[in-house]
């Protein structure tokens, strides 16, 4: 996601974590929700790799974000996912009466396709974020969006990153994709390639449409974790899969997104894309920028 979706983190020198929430963000008057977002921030601030995932200790109240978000999602899917991301929901089985555990989700993830979370504060590097794939790692946020509107988030909370990239790299299919994503950011050195990379995941990985049985339906992570965009996505402009016009145009994360761009299949939706990321570099970059 881009990083202005991402409240900012500072960490003290004692380690604890704090999370600047802007005064548009649900929750920014709520001095509980703020402690919370904090107290989950130092968490993960705190974490080493080798460590032991530290628990949250979710509330009955963020369980109940999640039942609400979960279950509401459930009929969307069936009507509008892709049949690979459909596959992936039902191999991991996330629960849908309680807030999963990053560790907990792991254990289902591991198995299927040698994926695995790990806990973040915040907004991580780009390119620290996107090459991590290559080892089979995700980072994810632990908080959940404010209680008082659970169907919606101005930013990427764990909703967003298990029930949306959880099930979504849980397909075979697409953890190799990941895997191959984190690879080409190993290969690129220039921030101008990995801005391209970055913008073509979004329009692929995050918001990717695909053709299936004379339908549009979706498979990207930020469409089928919002119920808006799951709603909504068939009422966008779709242009056919361009992979230069898809790195270089500009974009608006703040709002439903206006404008897809669709695969006429599954086969086209994977083939183009493991060819474009076990490609990529930055000479390859520029090759397709025709410089």
């Amino acid at each position: 996601m881009g990083s202005a979706a991402y409240s900012r983190v500072t960490t003290d020198a004692d380690g604890t974590a704090h999370v600047e929430l802007s005064d548009s963000q649900p929750g920014a008057s709520d001095p509980a929700y703020r402690a919370r977002r904090d107290e989950l921030a130092s968490l993960a601030a705190g974490w080493k790799p080798g460590d032991a995932i530290p628990s949250p200790g979710y509330s009955d109240e963020e369980h109940e974000v999640w039942r609400i978000v979960s279950r509401s999602l459930t009929p969307l899917h069936e009507r509008y996912a892709a049949e690979s991301y459909l596959e992936g929901k039902q191999a991991l089985e996330l629960p849908d009466d309680h807030v999963p555990r990053l560790d907990e989700v792991s254990a289902k993830l591991e198995p299927l396709v040698r994926f695995r979370y790990q806990p973040v504060a915040g907004l991580a590097p780009v390119r620290d974020f996107y090459g991590s794939f290559a080892d089979g790692v995700f980072w994810s946020t632990q908080y959940l969006r404010h209680p008082s509107v659970p169907l919606y988030t101005p930013e990427p909370d764990i909703i967003h990153e298990v029930i949306g990239h959880g099930n979504q790299i849980a397909h075979p299919a697409f953890a190799h994709i990941y895997r191959l994503v984190g690879e080409a950011v190993h290969r690129t050195k220039k921030e101008e390639a990995l801005r391209f990379l970055s913008q073509v995941f979004w329009f692929t990985m995050e918001f990717g449409v695909v053709k299936e049985r004379g339908e549009l339906h979706a498979y990207g992570a930020g469409i089928l974790s919002s119920l808006g965009e799951t709603e909504s996505f068939q009422a966008a402009t779709i242009r056919p899969v361009d992979l230069v016009e898809m790195g270089t145009v500009g974009y608006d994360i703040t709002r439903y997104q206006p404008l897809l761009y669709g695969f006429s299949s599954t086969a086209e939706l994977e083939n183009t894309l493991v060819d474009f990321y076990s490609r990529f570099d930055d000479a390859y970059h520029q090759a397709i920028l025709g410089h």
